[in-house]
């Protein structure tokens, strides 16, 4: 059975249609995964400990700390930089602070520069894997631990690589329901 010019191009058409579509779909988790992967775009790789080889060149690591515009807290790393031996385990914190007079729940997104350092930067523990959400008033300071793994300096890049800037950027989020709740308790008590 033969069919007709139009109906071949409709069905021609609507398979590109798919196609595309499926594609688009899965472009965001193949992005995130190759760049995983290859440190591209400067994401981190995460570990489950620390190195196991600790050279005795060592490498200065920078903190910056940024927010999405009209986010209310107060975003900064407690110190700028420090050094490390490469393979070392290191130990930094971020101070947030909100100033307003709700709670108010928060995402960091994160990477480093240069992005050839990207894939030899592994955390091991850090506030930007899960969400934060702080009380009015509260302040907090926020730990990230982890290292420069050593394969760095035998990267025909990485090996030119003497410093690392690790920059998150804070945006706020939907409060969980159960802060979500005590929000609207509060807004009701003050009318």
């Amino acid at each position: 059975m033969a069919m007709s010019g139009q109906k071949k191009t409709v069905l021609q058409l609507v398979g590109v249609v798919t196609v595309m579509g499926a594609l688009a779909w899965a472009s965001v988790p193949f992005y995130d995964w190759f760049c995983r992967v290859t440190g591209f775009g400067g994401v981190t790789n995460v570990a489950g400990a620390g190195a196991d080889e600790v050279l005795d060149q060592t490498i200065k690591i920078r903190f910056d700390a940024s927010k999405a515009r009209d986010f209310a807290w107060e975003f900064t790393p407690v110190v700028r930089e420090m050094e490390l031996k490469i393979g070392e385990t290191g130990l930094a914190f971020y101070e947030a602070y909100n100033p307003t007079d709700r709670p108010v729940a928060g995402q960091a997104s994160y990477n480093v520069t240069p992005y050839s350092a990207g894939g030899f930067f592994s955390k091991i523990d850090c506030f930007c894997f899960t969400e934060q959400v702080l009380a009015p008033g509260e302040r907090v300071q926020m730990p990230v631990t982890f290292f420069v793994d050593p394969e760095i300096v035998r990267d025909r890049d990485g090996k030119y690589v003497h410093t690392i800037t690790l920059s998150y950027t804070f945006y706020e989020i939907d409060l969980p329901e159960g802060y979500a709740a005590l929000d609207q308790k509060a807004d009701r008590n003050l009318n």
